[in-house]
């Protein structure tokens, strides 16, 4: 099976026979074409076959109401006593009200609520400990303010929940394999969807990750998962992948899928980067502490736009949100 790699552009000088990706603001005219036990070579997009270049070309649709024609921020409100960056610090609702108002100000387009830290060395939280910490803080947001909320759990009752509440989104870190009820939940409520790849839980992921080619692993085990979830009901068109960072991924794992991101565009989805504050940022940047690393995580956020990564997902919302305006003004 051969995969194709477009080597993305954000130049102005755009030739006539560019291809746009993804509908949005890239574009290329080669890609690098992969196939397993063999050497990768460069190709004209014109050598790329019909339904692949289909899917690396097509616009996006709508998800949850925004346009993927151009990126998005997704701002990130844990409503934990322990994520990595964050724990206790807006798992008080009026805290959680605060950051949302602050975040939404500083230009988040959508929210990404969570009540179970997904943090190397996690416990699981029980399912109705989780309702309590995320609902009534959705309700508030959505009774302040008209933004989108997504719900980011591995769990069924808990996007029921969420999505009773108001929640436009269902962000699942185990690509809806910790609790089959999630794509029935989704499916049946109409929502779109985040799938990512973790190798393995958060109690145990960072453990000896290994594989035999991270940028193919994780693209087969995404496509898998689309199709799974295609077959519960939902469309391709509302799903969104996410390769997973750091979940699961040595820190040379998460070099090359960085350096390997547009190869995404093929599986026909928007794509997310979660990397904000993650921990290869803060051992390659010299930033031990997480709060230190907003300057390396809007560096990779910036990488992430000119590989047309459609949603961001950040902790630092308004330096990201000024750094993508410059970038985008400029391109």
């Amino acid at each position: 099976m051969a995969y194709y790699r477009p080597i993305a552009m954000t130049d102005p000088y755009r030739p006539d026979t560019a291809h746009a990706l993804a509908g949005g603001w890239c574009w290329f005219t080669h890609a690098q074409r992969l196939e397993r036990g063999q050497p990768s070579r460069l190709v004209s997009a014109s050598d790329i076959p019909d339904d692949i270049l289909h899917r690396l070309t097509a616009q996006r649709a709508p998800i949850a109401g925004l346009d993927m024609g151009a990126p998005k921020i997704m701002g990130i409100l844990n409503v934990t006593p322990d994520s990595f960056s964050d724990g206790g610090l807006f798992n008080a609702p009026d805290a959680a009200l605060i950051q949302a108002r602050k975040m939404v100000s500083d230009g988040a387009d959508i929210l990404d609520v969570g009540g179970e830290s997904t943090r190397p060395g996690a416990a699981t939280v029980d399912v109705d400990q989780e309702i309590a910490r995320t609902v009534l803080v959705i309700a508030a947001i959505l009774a302040d303010a008209s933004t989108p909320i997504s719900i980011d759990t591995r769990k069924a009752r808990v996007a029921q929940a969420a999505l009773a509440a108001g929640a436009s989104l269902v962000n699942d870190v185990s690509a809806f394999t910790f609790d089959p009820g999630m794509a029935r939940v989704t499916a049946q409520t109409g929502a779109p969807c985040c799938l990512m790849h973790a190798q393995g839980d958060p109690a145990t992921m960072q453990d000896a990750p290994t594989y035999d080619d991270v940028t193919l692993d994780v693209y087969d085990f995404l496509e898998t998962r689309i199709l799974s979830a295609e077959a519960a009901g939902i469309r391709r068109d509302q799903i969104i992948v996410d390769p997973g960072i750091g979940f699961g991924k040595t820190q040379d794992h998460n070099l090359t899928l960085l350096k390997n991101l547009s190869i995404f565009h093929g599986l026909g989805c928007a794509i997310l980067l979660g990397a904000s504050r993650k921990r290869f940022i803060g051992t390659l940047g010299n930033a031990p502490d997480v709060r230190d690393r907003m300057p390396g995580s809007v560096a990779i956020a910036l990488h992430g736009i000119r590989q047309g990564m459609q949603i961001l997902r950040v902790h630092d919302t308004l330096a990201t949100r000024q750094a993508m305006s410059l970038h985008m003004a400029v391109n």
